[in-house]
């Protein structure tokens, strides 16, 4: 089995570290935050996925896996660093690869030839070229002895241990050589089909599947928005809708979140923006849900204060992107509730998932149900199914309560 160092020890990084490492490599994790590294060292977790507290624990106790604040020599460079947008003067955001870039700066160094360099971060077309474009500034080895090829990422969060050993992988190497060698190095731990290609399909293919998915959630809560004018169950909708042999509607929310899908289909825009009005649309009619939302408790707070003779108490229940993680990237939930507080509300907000959170004061469930004049149910967590909400007041946005009314109810 060969060495391997890991740049970014997140959400994708750790658990592929502590796969690598129970795999039979040798890993290396490189984070540029300390803690983490600290974290990591003493066989302990900074982040919310099922098992992988134990995956980790065993992998330092064996020897298997360290942290660092610094890359090291190794045979596979593994970037798994974030990769953000920002709004662009077309109103377009625009993809941020500077993260991947800086790794790509801190590697060069300690290359050696025949290295595999390869990406997962989720990325704006034509990343990897610029990734072997730094490897060949920076370092002092020939560019064809630098093996670079992009294979994205594509796990669910709360299954991720599973889905990187489950999933089929696409491989795209800026040369025939480089995708070979990085399949022969993911069939080390992966049991899914690997396919290869070359690196900008593989760009494409990861940013296709998120916008697949982005188009179609944006098909949901635009329905949504047409039940609730009309008084409609939008759930009951698609259920009766889904009963239809080639139709298949996804279920509508507060919106988008996650790195990916709320992400992603930005970064195919900003190639093309003349091409992607569907896509454009899409993203906005999912950030447009969560504002609608934002309208509807105000509304509902509005009116409950003229009832009550004092202002209404607004739970938000959930601030997580989605159910049983404690990942707040992009999350709707996380905006909704901060606009509320923003507005002036009284909002008690409580995500079971997280110990604390730097702006906004977490409550105890039991405190929330207890105090809040209205609820409104953000994200599908595991402790707010089944709860008692008889003659409670309820904005259901994520199908919790399964009450019969019109959208988000």
């Amino acid at each position: 089995m060969s060495s391997c160092c890991i740049l970014g020890l997140g959400y994708i990084g750790l658990p592929t570290a502590a796969v690598l490492a129970g795999s039979g490599h040798r890993v290396i994790g490189v984070d540029v935050n300390a803690e983490v590294v600290a974290t990591v060292n003493q066989g302990q977790i900074h982040i919310l996925e099922p098992d992988l507290d134990q995956a980790v624990a065993s992998a330092v106790a064996s020897g298997a896996l360290t942290a660092q604040l610094a890359p090291q020599p190794a045979d596979v460079f593994l970037i798994a660093v974030p990769t953000p947008i920002s709004c662009g003067a077309d109103g377009i955001p625009k993809p941020n690869i500077d993260f991947v870039l800086a790794a790509a700066r801190a590697i060069a160094p300690v290359l050696r030839a025949g290295n595999l360099v390869l990406l997962e971060s989720t990325s704006p077309l034509g990343t990897t070229q610029q990734l072997a474009d730094v490897l060949a500034q920076d370092s002092s080895i020939a560019p064809q002895q630098i093996l670079v090829a992009y294979c994205p990422e594509r796990v669910l969060p709360g299954r991720i241990l599973q889905e990187l050993i489950s999933n089929d992988r696409v491989i795209g190497g800026l040369t025939a050589a480089a995708a070979a060698a990085g399949k022969a190095f993911y069939a080390t731990f992966c049991q899914g089909a690997l396919l290869t290609t070359n690196a900008a399909t593989a760009e494409l293919v990861k940013l296709t599947e998120n916008s697949f998915r982005d188009v179609n959630i944006a098909f949901a809560n635009e329905l949504s928005l047409v039940c609730d004018r009309l008084a409609i169950n939008v759930r009951e909708l698609i259920r009766f809708a889904n009963h239809h042999p080639r139709v298949n509607v996804l279920q509508p929310g507060c919106g988008v979140g996650g790195h990916c899908i709320a992400v992603d289909p930005w970064f195919i825009a900003a190639a093309a923006p003349d091409c992607t009005p569907l896509i454009q649309t899409a993203r906005r009619v999912n950030d447009g849900k969560s504002r609608w939302v934002i309208e509807q408790v105000q509304a509902r707070a509005t009116s409950l204060a003229d009832q009550l003779g004092r202002p209404a108490r607004i739970g938000c229940l959930g601030l997580a992107f989605k159910p049983d993680v404690d990942d707040l990237r992009e999350s709707p939930a996380l905006h909704i509730t901060t606009e509320l507080l923003v507005a002036g509300l009284e909002v008690l907000a409580c995500e079971p998932n997280l110990a604390d959170h730097p702006t906004i004061k977490l409550q105890p469930l039991e405190q929330v149900l207890a105090q809040a004049d209205l609820l409104v149910l953000l994200v599908a967590h595991t402790p707010f199914r089944g709860l008692d909400l008889a003659g409670r007041q309820v904005f259901d946005l994520c199908g919790v309560s399964e009450a019969p009314g019109p959208a988000g109810s």
